[in-house]
């Protein structure tokens, strides 16, 4: 595996919005959607083991860990895979950010371990590529779908989506919706979240507010 950089900040995202954590951010994404903030994990990174990244991750002092990329799951499985049962064995909570194009039943999860399923919107460039079949495979009251959105259309096309796959709140089912950062004013999403009575939750990107846009490692 190919690990891009790993580091101690908070979560700026998911349910877990503020709360410490390490991520661990991997090497490589077989997508290129038109908002990536993360463009140089395309690339960059070293080769690295499973064991070699629990070692960095247990000096950071933190129990608190979010896999990400670039695509974390184009890592070679059987290493993923390890790496997942050593954070489990060592009873570290996880989350797994996926950007929606990777078929999620081929890992293993723990007790402790959840995807995060990036849904891509018809503005990044990629929604045809999502592997629909996962929303399928999605664990109700662990996994989370996150929809970031650029406009109206997209915001349609993510409730439409909702309802073709009956990703029901009131079944389990957590969503998450955010704007492109600069793209359309936060409001603009609340507004439309409130008028369609959407359970779902509203989040920005903290490390953005927190730190400058363009800053890494945090």
């Amino acid at each position: 595996m190919r690990l891009n950089e790993l580091f101690l900040s908070i979560q700026g995202e998911t349910s877990s919005a503020g709360l410490p954590t390490i991520f661990v951010r991997f090497t490589g994404c077989n997508l290129r959607c038109t908002y990536c903030d993360t463009t140089y994990s395309y690339y960059e990174g070293d080769a690295i083991t499973p064991e070699d990244v629990m070692e960095r991750i247990r000096s950071l002092a933190c129990k608190r860990v979010c896999l990400t990329g670039g695509e974390p799951l184009i890592q070679p499985r059987a290493e993923m895979q390890a790496l997942l049962d050593l954070l489990a064995t060592e009873g570290y909570e996880v989350s797994i950010e996926t950007d929606g194009s990777i078929d999620i039943s081929k890992f293993n999860l723990h007790p402790r371990q959840r995807f995060i399923v990036d849904m891509k919107v018809p503005s990044s460039g990629m929604s045809d590529k999502m592997h629909l079949p996962n929303l399928q495979h999605l664990v109700p009251e662990r996994d989370e779908v996150k929809f970031v959105v650029g406009d109206r259309a997209d915001y349609e096309w993510c409730t439409a989506l909702i309802d073709q796959h009956g990703l029901d709140p009131q079944k389990g089912y957590q969503l998450l919706f955010s704007p492109v950062f600069g793209e359309i004013e936060p409001v603009e999403l609340v507004n439309w979240v409130l008028e369609d009575r959407l359970d779902a939750r509203f989040q920005l990107q903290l490390h953005k507010i927190v730190w400058d846009k363009d800053k890494r490692g945090v």
